[in-house]
């Protein structure tokens, strides 16, 4: 198991640091000049030139990628060009109002999508498969901000049970807060609901055609006892990983729902400071998600022997 464990983190390691060439040479072949930006459309050249050598902006790009990665490692994300505040808490504050929604939608998606795939495909062909698969399909359909913007619409302001605009913290009010968070989170529920129920019902399927089910049934157990506790945990392992897949994918993804909601999350912060070309912090925000990305599909991968040991001994 620990041989399993280091191969997997020693696997991830080339990820992280392909991941931050490529987030460093996007910015840096982006139009425009950072030092110009900060100094505004009045500075001198000599001011530019003053600012671009402290920023290290004159170095050659080599050297510019060193000198920016050992302050990333020290924590030093640099300065937002647009109100100079530090860039690292301002982008961990919204990440973490990102990973909020994106948990607790993620969380519930999976505890209804996953039994109602593993029930289509013990009812395969039945009226109850067709109708899940059927509603799957539609739900998989609907684009998230128009579902969005429904469920504001119906919940917010026909029925006026649910704040249909902005973000109160849970840490500050609780109720409030919790307000706030259940029509995104019920959006993204929705619609991930769709990709779960075709995922699990296909890898049961793929389990219930093994030999071993054959054997316990011929057993005599009863057909829920081969389901739940013969069929379910093999059938897990893919539909686990495209558990990680999309949670990893949302934490940088919900730039539409942050955006229809008016919640303050990474996803927002990273259109906002892309159109003030604000590069510090469009450098932190692309960084951040493709780091929570990888990390997110390292925990999954470490997980996995818990629903398929045999990946252990491979």
């Amino acid at each position: 198991m620990l041989r399993f464990i280091l191969n997997r983190v020693l696997m991830a390691l080339p990820t992280i640091a392909l991941v931050a060439i490529t987030v460093f040479a996007l910015i840096r072949f982006i139009p425009g000049d950072p030092a110009e930006l900060m100094l505004g459309d009045m500075a001198q050249p000599a001011q530019i030139e003053a600012l671009r050598a402290e920023l290290g902006l004159d170095q050659s790009l080599p050297q510019q990628f060193l000198i920016w990665l050992g302050n990333v490692l020290h924590g030093d994300f640099g300065q937002s060009i647009v109100n100079g505040e530090a860039v690292l808490p301002l982008v961990l504050d919204r990440f973490v109002v990102s990973a909020e929604i994106v948990v607790v939608a993620v969380f519930l998606a999976s505890l209804i999508a996953v039994p109602a795939g593993v029930i289509a495909a013990w009812r395969q062909n039945s009226v109850t498969d067709l109708a899940l698969v059927g509603s799957a399909t539609v739900l998989l359909s609907i684009p998230t901000f128009w579902l969005g913007l429904l469920l504001m619409l119906f919940f917010g302001l026909k029925l006026g049970w649910l704040p249909v605009l902005g973000y109160v913290s849970i840490r500050d009010n609780a109720t409030a807060g919790l307000l706030y968070l259940i029509l995104p989170v019920m959006t993204l529920v929705i619609h991930e609901m769709g990709v779960l129920i075709r995922m699990a019902r296909a890898s049961t399927l793929e389990v219930l055609r093994l030999d071993y089910i054959t054997h316990a049934r011929a057993k005599g157990l009863s057909e829920s006892a081969v389901l739940w506790r013969h069929a379910f945990k093999n059938a897990f392992g893919p539909t686990w990983t495209m558990i990680g897949l999309i949670l990893g994918n949302l934490l940088g993804g919900i730039a539409v729902i942050e955006t229809v909601f008016t919640i303050p999350g990474l996803g927002r912060l990273m259109v906002e400071s892309i159109f003030a070309r604000d590069y510090p912090v469009i450098q932190a925000c692309l960084l951040v998600v493709a780091l929570s990305y990888v990390l997110v599909n390292l925990v999954v991968d470490l997980l996995y022997p818990l629903f398929d040991p045999r990946v252990v001994a491979e």
